[in-house]
């Protein structure tokens, strides 16, 4: 620990004044709900120091001014009452302000006092232009008058209002201040003034919290970071930053976010440096478009609304839960799942994420992960990230290395941002090596290609290039960047089988294409064919039914040995991915049959595809590379192909055909010879 002391003491020293002990802040923010920036923008003011004395004297003040003069809702009668008694008195209280164009003038709304259509001067409102949206935490100083003549006015009068924010901000300090300290001590410092404590943490982890401020220093920066409850995934953006600003409940409208036509007024994304949803479950638009003008400003970072076209820098945070375990996601569904309807299966609004954070990678927090060191005062860092704003690292890969071929417009330029917004984090001096581009160009390609290899299970071919990777421009080298939670875990898996059970993959009704997994037993009977797992589902029972016909009319003609009149037959159907079955499986049950009664495994790793009539003519796969696709992410080594496919084969990307070894039928019987390895 006593490494610790001592960056506490060089960060005393470094920054004297602009640095708080965040137990203090714990400390006081047990007792009052208010923002973390708010309690230390007032810790700042009395208690940024080292000497325990001058701290001891400073909390004290800082818990009475809040006792004295922060507003509680249920304490809001007794505030009223004193400013009336008292004629005049000071209150801290998030204030929102409305123009009222009836008496031409600005009306503030008061949070927690409950106050209505109180008048404020102005200048005010020119100044600080956010208490129009979504309003802002203020130091007030409040008058009371009452005229007999005036009785609709209220009595309530703002004399002064001065916004909870650093008023200036020195930028010179933070970059001669950053070359005092290490990258590992700076990348500490910043998990200390989030009020993280970095030694409980792994390496990993901090990287992924660090991410979780990207969006306050980058422009139109669009990130989501799905995970389990508890992780403190939308903390950031709710306590931590003046600048942004947090949309509960995920019901909004267009002109709530983007623009108001009435009003003539921009919305959030106008006014705030981040817009975060939480629980992206619940986003609604009321407005039809809505969604539309989202993705035109993901892209763009700019939005037409009537005959205008609007600019803004917002960057777009959505945050929410994944119920499951990733392991089950990845094989049943997307990563994207749990956005609502309209959303998760519209791949182009998928494709403006800059980055996946991986919440499920972040542990659950616990009282021994939050700090009781120094960190900076939530406010001051708050103003250095929004400086960063107006910087841009995005060229600084170009120095060093060229991204690779898999990689589109779009892609590069996720990357590039990310890149951009983590060096502004951790080397915002711009005093940075090849080796520490190469850390943060990894991690940036990572997250964007979480997001590509989800892209490709719904949108499939179009986003099929995931290979991403990066080119030493001195060296050459090319090196691979794989996403951790894409590897293992496959749908079929390695290693021979078990006899009757085959994997076919097939299109259901609706397009998607899923796996299944066909299981086939032999038991002694009277010739009974039950089958299982098939529900109501017509299509696929007729197949399976065609399958058992042509299987008692040729079983001879395979092998002498097969009894269809003293055996039973129970077959049993899994959708492995949860997605409703396929009439595609007759010549998979057909191979799942003979294995079952020959007791004769099918090759390893090995899928089917393709099916037959009655009369056992082969029908031809659609959207044939697609369909392989699927099955080798479902881990398929070999695919056994009908022959009428070969020409779709120019159809299908080379580094796909690699991955997969096709071994072509002609036939129904040819199909189970190949199946079974017998030549």
């Amino acid at each position: 620990m006593e490494v610790n002391k001592e960056l506490d003491k060089k960060l005393n020293e470094v920054f004297a004044g602009r640095v708080v002990r965040k137990d203090l802040t714990k400390l006081i923010k047990e007792g009052a709900n208010v923002p973390v920036y708010v309690l230390e923008y007032l810790l700042g003011m009395y208690a940024a120091t080292d000497d325990e004395a001058s701290i001891q004297e400073g909390v004290n003040r800082v818990k009475k001014i809040l006792s004295k003069n922060f507003v509680r809702p249920d304490e809001a009668e007794k505030i009223k009452s004193r400013i009336r008694e008292l004629g005049q008195y000071s209150i801290i209280d998030k204030v929102t302000v409305a123009l009222n164009p009836k008496v031409d003038r600005y009306e503030a709304e008061f949070s927690n006092l409950g106050l209505k259509a109180v008048p404020v001067p102005a200048n005010y409102v020119k100044e600080y232009d956010k208490l129009l949206v979504g309003g802002i935490w203020c130091m007030v100083k409040m008058d009371y008058y009452y005229d007999e003549e005036e009785r609709n006015n209220s009595p309530f009068i703002v004399n002064t209002l001065q916004p909870i924010q650093m008023p200036n901000m020195d930028m010179e300090e933070i970059f001669s201040g950053r070359t005092h300290f290490t990258k590992n001590e700076w990348i500490d410092i910043l998990m200390r003034s989030i009020g993280m404590e970095p030694t409980q943490l792994e390496e990993r982890v901090k990287w992924h919290l660090l991410l979780r401020l990207v969006p306050l220093v980058e422009n139109n920066y669009n990130m989501c970071e799905l995970g389990p409850r508890g992780t403190g995934k939308s903390h950031v953006y709710k306590e931590l930053s003046p600048n942004s600003i947090l949309v509960s409940g995920g019901q909004t409208t267009v002109a709530n976010l983007f623009y108001n036509m009435a009003s003539r007024k921009i919305g959030l994304v106008g006014m705030w440096d981040c817009v975060a949803f939480d629980e992206v479950a619940g986003i609604r638009f009321k407005d039809k478009d809505g969604i539309q003008i989202m993705k035109d400003f993901m892209a763009s970072g700019s939005f037409a609304r009537g005959k205008e076209e609007k600019n803004a820098s917002a960057s777009m945070v959505f945050v929410g839960n994944i119920n499951q375990s990733v392991d089950v996601l990845l094989k049943t569904s997307h990563l994207f799942a749990p956005f609502p309807e309209e959303m998760a299966n519209d791949s182009a609004f998928f494709d403006r994420m800059h980055y996946y954070l991986p919440g499920w990678e972040i542990p659950k927090m616990r009282p021994d992960f939050f700090t009781n060191r120094y960190g900076f005062i939530v406010d001051y860092i708050a103003e250095y990230f929004r400086e960063m704003r107006k910087r841009s690292y995005t060229d600084s890969i170009e120095n060093f290395f060229k991204l690779g071929t898999h990689l589109n417009q779009r892609d590069t330029i996720a990357v590039r941002k990310t890149v951009s917004g983590m060096i502004k984090l951790i080397y915002p001096h711009g005093d940075f090596t090849k080796e520490d581009v190469e850390e943060i160009l990894k991690y940036a390609l990572e997250g964007r290609r979480r997001v590509k290899e989800q892209l490709k299970k719904i949108g499939g071919m179009e986003f099929y290039d995931v290979m991403f990777s990066y080119i030493d421009k001195e060296t050459m080298d090319e090196e691979i960047v794989s996403v951790p939670e894409q590897g293992g875990g496959k749908l079929i898996p390695e290693g021979m089988g078990k006899p009757g059970h085959v994997y076919v993959a097939g299109q259901n009704n609706t397009g998607m294409i899923g796996v299944y997994k066909l299981e086939n037993q032999v038991v002694p009977g009277t010739g009974k064919y039950d089958k299982s797992g098939v529900g109501s589902h017509r299509g696929a029972r007729e197949s399976l039914d065609t399958a058992f016909r042509y299987f008692t009319a040729n079983s001879k003609s395979v092998s002498n040995s097969i009894s269809t009149k003293t055996r039973d037959y129970l077959m049993h159907i899994s959708d492995l991915q949860g997605i409703d079955l396929t009439e595609e499986l007759g010549i998979a049950q057909l191979i799942g049959l003979f294995s079952a009664a020959m007791n004769k495994p099918v090759l390893d790793s090995m899928a089917v595809i393709g099916n037959m009539t009655v009369g056992g003519t082969i029908a031809k796969v659609e959207d044939f590379a697609n369909v392989l696709q699927v099955c080798v992410d479902a881990g398929a080594k070999k695919v056994l192909i009908p022959a009428a496919s070969v020409a779709d084969l120019q159809t299908v990307p080379s580094d796909l055909l690699v991955k997969v070894q096709p071994i072509f039928y002609s036939d129904p019987i040819d199909a189970v010879f190949k199946a079974l390895g017998v030549q």
